[in-house]
């Protein structure tokens, strides 16, 4: 059985401790493909040790997150670009809007979301979107570069059954996480209604751990409780969960 998780932040400081203990734990149940998003500058040389210290195991983005689309945006979209030029990613991620902390780089987020999509289709690349208490906003920017060379994963899905459909007519699969566990979470209550070959599995470990380990420190080995809440909801055995979910992740990063 092999599990992927398409999200997981493995060069975080969280793990700073025990990070190849935790990866291997991962690698143990199952999870052996981790796809880790990039965040700003700042994070990028950690990537790229973590690549070459399990270069069988750990696939990178590269992009900007929104929460650190700042006055200084447009030089790290220089840095995203550059990247992307000198070597091998598999996708433009993670990139997004979020409302959630600060509404002030609304436009400055726009922009670098749209300007990172383009970059995606002119690497022939997928994206990985961040979206908090920003769908609207989202849409809309990908309303306006909807093509047939837009596809990608929404990433942490939380979105209601109409706004799964609109990200899936939008060439996108479905990011599921930890939030699928949560009693509050909703997306279990209308997941069954969406075809598994619009599902991809994720963590966004060390963030949003699953029951029961809610409010604790996220990791990718447990990716395989996620599958088991799909195998729950879809009434399938989890070796087919897996299946299922890993040859749709290799339809998006291409590896």
């Amino acid at each position: 059985m092999i599990l992927t998780d398409t999200h997981t932040h493995l060069n975080s400081e969280e793990f700073e401790n025990d990070r190849i203990e935790m990866i291997q734990r991962a690698i143990d149940a199952g999870v052996s493909r981790f796809f880790v998003p990039s965040i700003d500058s700042s994070y990028t040389q950690k990537m790229y040790d973590l690549e070459t210290q399990f270069p069988e195991n750990i696939f990178l983005m590269m992009g900007l997150h929104p929460t650190y689309v700042k006055e200084n945006y447009l030089e790290e979209l220089v840095h995203v670009e550059t990247e992307l030029s000198k070597r091998k990613f598999y996708a433009v991620g993670e990139i997004g809007i979020d409302l959630f902390w600060d509404k002030s780089f609304l436009k400055q987020q726009q922009h670098a979301f749209q300007h990172q999509i383009q970059l995606a289709k002119k690497y022939k690349l997928a994206i990985n979107i961040h979206c908090r208490d920003a769908f609207d906003e989202v849409f809309e920017v990908l309303e306006g570069e909807k093509a047939t060379d837009l596809f990608g994963i929404f990433h942490c899905f939380t979105g209601d059954f109409q706004q799964a459909q609109r990200a899936i007519s939008l060439g996108m699969k479905l990011g599921i996480g930890g939030v699928a566990t949560f009693k509050n979470g909703k997306i279990d209550q209308f997941l069954h209604e969406i075809d598994l070959e619009h599902i991809v599995l994720e963590t966004d470990s060390p963030y949003l751990a699953p029951v029961p380990y809610r409010g604790k420190r996220n990791e990718s080995s447990y990716t395989k409780l996620v599958a088991e809440k799909l195998a729950t909801i879809y009434q399938l055995p989890i070796e087919e969960i897996a299946r299922i979910t890993t040859e749709n992740s290799k339809a998006i990063f291409g590896i």
